[in-house]
């Protein structure tokens, strides 16, 4: 679902904007191949195409550590194409911006699943592995290292499912970088109200008679379920009401949602993409996170809810965590707050500065 919720799923918005009118360059794209990339299910793919967005150049220091690379990833059927749009990359990437461009290196990937990368929809359908969370970093860490030639980054973060991948590359890799950002995801186990949407979604696809085992020839009515689900979880509820104020607005504004995913997305991409996280568990193993680390969600995500007091909780175990709720306001939108950097942006080089002087 090609950016729908922009974490979760992608934003929200629907088209990806061009860089244009900004002082940082636009990003070179490229391919790399990972031959025979085994999957934790056990099953191989001889080629995994995972397809990247370069700002900037690496640069290394007299013992050839990288020291300006920042990873960037992004939500639950997005892409790295997500993170340049203005209110993104125009907030970021500018000069003497957090991440100037001039200054990183930013790379940012499509997922497994997700965007130009190797997908179902490429022709595997149903057939294409099952990948999972811990799949999709490793093929992160591999394009890092043996594609880009980057060992070590100044920076991780990510937003939604990206943002729950920078909590695993801190367990996983633990001394590769000086700074992580999590934005809108917890370090939990998806469950709950967040479990039961996502299965919803799948339950609707898997169920739908012409899903056809993910052989269909057009896309299945099932698509459609999962898009208005999506609308529902992704903003807050005063968005949605100014935009929705009546029955029949509501219902054009519903419609025209679910009508351009319906023409853009595919319904085995999106059914892989939500089953993928559920091999997400960073709980047993937050001690081991050794970088500085900030976890920034605001206060009206409804798949994140700071209800629930699991951030706050959670954070206490991580050895030099630091959490932060973003308070609801006009300027907040819920989930894909996250893609918002003007909400979080001082924050980030707050982190920059206190993970350059304690690393």
């Amino acid at each position: 679902m090609k950016c729908v919720i922009q974490g979760i799923v992608a934003g929200l918005l629907f088209s990806i904007l061009p860089l244009r009118g900004a002082d940082y360059p636009a990003p070179t794209e490229g391919d790399y191949v990972l031959k025979n990339f085994k999957f934790a299910s056990g099953e191989t793919l001889p080629e995994l195409k995972i397809h990247y967005r370069t700002l900037g150049k690496p640069e290394k220091d007299a013992q050839g550590r990288t020291t300006n690379a920042v990873l960037i990833t992004h939500g639950t059927t997005g892409s790295g194409a997500q993170f340049t749009r203005p209110e993104f990359a125009g907030e970021l990437f500018g000069k003497d911006q957090p991440l100037d461009a001039a200054k990183f290196f930013i790379v940012l990937p499509d997922g497994i699943g997700h965007g130009k990368s190797s997908k179902p929809s490429d022709g595997l359908h149903a057939k294409f592995p099952r990948y999972g969370y811990l799949d999709m970093v490793e093929a992160q860490y591999r394009l890092l290292t043996d594609g880009l030639g980057v060992n070590h980054a100044r920076l991780i973060m990510g937003t939604s499912m990206g943002g729950m991948h920078t909590w695993l590359w801190g367990e996983l890799h633990p001394d590769f970088m000086d700074a992580l950002m999590p934005l809108a995801s917890l370090p939990t186990q998806i469950s709950g109200r967040n479990r039961a949407w996502r299965r919803m979604v799948i339950d609707a696809i898997r169920n739908d008679p012409a899903w056809s085992g993910g052989e269909y020839k057009t896309q299945p009515p099932s698509l459609r379920t999962a898009a208005e689900m999506l609308w529902f979880m992704s903003s807050n509820p005063v968005l949605r009401q100014k935009e929705a104020p009546s029955l029949a607005k509501t219902d054009e504004v519903l419609d025209k949602f679910v009508d351009q995913i319906a023409k853009a997305d595919d319904a085995n991409d999106v059914l892989y993409a939500l089953e993928a996280s559920r091999d997400y568990d960073p709980g047993p193993n937050l001690e081991k996170i050794r970088a500085p680390l900030l976890a920034i969600n605001s206060a009206d995500d409804l798949i994140n809810p700071p209800e629930l007091g699991l951030l706050e909780r959670e954070i206490k175990r991580v050895p030099h965590g630091r959490a932060l709720v973003i308070p609801f306001s006009d300027k907040t939108r819920g989930h894909g707050s996250h893609t918002i950097a003007a909400l979080w942006k001082d924050e980030l080089v707050k982190l920059l500065k206190d993970s350059k002087n304690d690393r």
